[in-house]
């Protein structure tokens, strides 16, 4: 059995801890089950833009006087938002743990959002200096492409336009319907007690019991599209990607392995074919997401354009062998080993626990303790990956981006990868 606790709080707020007597620190999160797929179009980036706000300023404390407190506790602080998820976390010494809370609490849910116009102007800055990363751009343009219309296509960071504009009332009024005991779950994991972390949430988190619920699950009705996204660049950014499996799916721990096989490790098909053989690229890979009810697999390459061509025929044709042919047992063997490790390292990290747990709660996942994950992955065989590659990179499946100078340069590059792709 893993060794988390969960209590569930009169107010529906959920706690979650993991003690690890072997540290002198706490890893906290204060986690809200809502993100970019929650916003209309018409809020597109205030999940995100709501995030950076809850540290400008509350009723008792300005932003800078919040950054002192958190200084003078020894803390390391952070915030993240994703298409499903907002949180405040943060690492400190366990002494600490009831001042951290009382002030994150506060943070979360009594923002009064002072000097909004100067925080509107750092994250449209923030924008702008996306836009000029295309090896970041590209994976906006993919998530365009796989999923269009649907919540899930919508980029985290929105749009400036929205971010300029959106009235104080209009983002409490999101926060106030998000945020609510529902949608919260309190994670910690290190030098605890369960008893003592209940009590404080019980002391300091009180959200609304009503609100927006969860969201529900949306269709994916979109066929396979190639965006491209003209830019002046050195290189042509690339992806290739299809609907995935949901974070419920037992297939995540094969996919893990299918994923480091074919482009997710420094040993993988794509980075020894691409880089190692032929040296046409500096970043290639592949990477995998899951969501509640939906999930992405994908590849990325970074090439000049006098290299597009010979790339993506190598994309194409290794996509192929993954479907047709089964993987060694040499491959399997590194592969899992791969995962285990990643997975075995991440256990020694006290804020990886955390989220670990959180997420796993947030999202109504069963909590599973290492060595059930391990057994897990020891379990995979070769045809579970070859049943899987058939399934989620199937030719006719795979959607493209591309963020480069030329687009007909890389729709003539395309054919190796999926003949459909060409006159989409």
């Amino acid at each position: 059995m893993s060794g988390a606790r969960v209590t569930t709080l009169d107010s529906g707020v959920r706690v979650v801890t993991e003690e690890v007597p072997s540290v002198r620190s706490v890893a906290l999160g204060l986690w809200v089950r809502t993100g970019s797929r929650n916003e209309t179009s018409a809020q597109a980036g205030v999940s995100h833009f709501l995030e950076h706000l809850l540290f400008k300023g509350t009723k008792r404390y300005s932003a800078i006087e919040i950054s002192e407190l958190f200084d003078g506790l020894g803390a390391s602080v952070n915030a993240a938002t994703g298409k499903e998820t907002t949180h405040l976390h943060a690492r400190f010494l366990d002494e600490h743990t009831e001042e951290v809370f009382d002030l994150f609490s506060e943070m979360l849910l009594a923002p009064t959002y002072p000097d909004i116009d100067s925080e509107r102007q750092v994250v449209i800055e923030e924008i702008a200096m996306y836009d000029d990363e295309p090896q970041d751009r590209v994976h906006d343009v993919l998530a365009d492409a796989v999923f269009g219309s649907h919540p899930l296509g919508r980029r985290v960071l929105g749009e400036a336009e929205i971010i300029a504009n959106v009235p104080v009332p209009d983002i409490e009024a999101y926060r106030g319907d998000r945020y609510n005991a529902e949608n919260i779950v309190v994670g910690a994991a290190g030098h605890l007690e369960h008893d003592a972390i209940v009590a404080l949430a019980e002391k300091f988190v009180n959200p609304p019991t009503e609100g927006g619920g969860v969201a529900a699950a949306t269709p994916l009705t979109e066929a396979p599209r190639l965006c491209f996204l003209s830019k002046e660049t050195e290189q042509y950014h690339i992806c290739f990607g299809a609907p995935g499996i949901d974070r419920h799916d037992e297939r995540r721990f094969p996919l893990a392995v299918l994923d480091s096989i074919f482009g997710g490790s420094t040993s993988s098909r794509l980075f020894r074919e691409v880089r190692e053989k032929r040296g046409l690229a500096y970043s290639v890979g592949s990477y995998n997401e899951q969501f509640t009810d939906q999930g992405l697999v994908a590849t990325y390459v970074g090439t000049r354009e006098d290299n597009v061509e010979e790339a993506c025929e190598i994309i194409g044709r290794e996509l192929a062998r993954l479907r047709s042919e089964p993987v060694s047992a040499e491959e399997l063997h590194r592969a899992k080993e791969s995962v285990k490790g990643r997975l075995v390292l991440s256990s020694e990290s006290t804020a990886a626990r955390m989220t670990r747990i959180s997420r796993a709660v947030l999202f109504g996942l069963p909590i599973e303790d290492l060595d059930e994950m391990l057994a897990k992955v020891d379990a995979v065989e070769v045809d579970q990956l070859t049943e899987l590659a058939a399934e989620l990179y199937a030719a006719d499946k795979l959607s493209a981006a591309c963020v480069g100078a030329d687009e007909d340069r890389f729709r003539a590059a395309l054919a190796p990868v999926s003949e459909a792709l060409v006159a989409a």
